[in-house]
């Protein structure tokens, strides 16, 4: 590893940054479609849902739906990065960095790092917006940093994915729709209702898919209940995303360039 690797990581994440800051609509872009779920679940379907969510531990919509927003907001932002990373690919960027006296692996680890703090940011304003509309976590310091910890290493998992995605997908359009997938997954998981009330296959999936024990182990962690086996199953997610993430970027970028 280069004496440089963390002074031309830096590099590459100020680079991103400057990416949004020029074109703030990529953070936009992040927040509104989770940010419009969030609103319109809550306002139109806040009361009906009570009764559906009876024995849930969740008497209110907005404590049981924030959470599934939050790790969903993560899948969204994963799509923003597939694209500005394909973008550097395609526009042959990346062929230029290749050929730069740099950290080699600086331009994933710059571009992976802003991504998470990017992402991170989002969810702040996020949450932001739930405490508004009436979400009031009740778990402990403890059950915080957990929650935070989880959140963040789904982040970086994803967003490891998202450069590869970005790597390997010929065009910009091919990256957004590679990463759709892990946008409409948490629809089928009880991130917005009980599995309780699915049908059996419908439920089985949503009980074995990565999203189901992921979001329901942030919210116990927020809501101060009970976490069980899903926190060990959600780490395991989480860290399997990251690991297979990196090794694949990593791959994809060390590869002899073909075009």
């Amino acid at each position: 590893m280069s004496s440089y690797a963390f002074a031309d990581t830096m590099t590459m994440a100020r680079r991103d940054f400057k990416h949004t800051a020029r074109y703030p609509m990529m953070l936009v872009s992040t927040i509104v479609a989770p940010g419009f779920l969030l609103v319109m679940f809550v306002a139109v379907f806040g009361g009906a849902m009570k009764a559906v969510l009876a024995g849930s531990g969740s008497p209110h919509y907005v404590d049981y739906i924030t959470p599934s927003i939050l790790i969903q907001t993560v899948a969204f932002s994963a799509q923003t990065t597939a694209i500005m990373v394909n973008t550097d690919m395609t526009e042959g960027v990346i062929a230029r960095f290749r050929t730069m006296a740099i950290w080699r692996p600086s331009v994933l680890t710059g571009t992976v790092l802003g991504s998470v703090l990017r992402t991170l940011i989002a969810i702040a304003m996020l949450f932001a917006v739930a405490v508004g509309l009436g979400y009031r976590p009740h778990g402990s310091l403890l059950g915080w940093l957990a929650a935070l910890g989880l959140i963040g290493l789904l982040t970086l998992g994803f967003m490891w994915l998202a450069v590869g995605f970005g790597l390997n997908a010929k065009t910009v359009a091919g990256a957004s729709s590679s990463v759709v997938a892990l946008e409409f997954l948490p629809f089928i998981s009880g991130a917005f209702v009980p599995t309780g009330s699915m049908p059996a296959a419908v439920r089985w999936v949503a009980a074995n898919q990565p999203f189901n024990p992921i979001i329901g182990a942030v919210r116990e962690l927020l809501g101060g209940g009970h976490v069980g086996n899903q926190g060990w199953v959600a780490l395991a997610w989480c860290a399997g995303f990251a690991v297979l993430g990196y090794v694949w970027a990593r791959r994809l970028y060390d590869r002899e360039p073909s075009r």
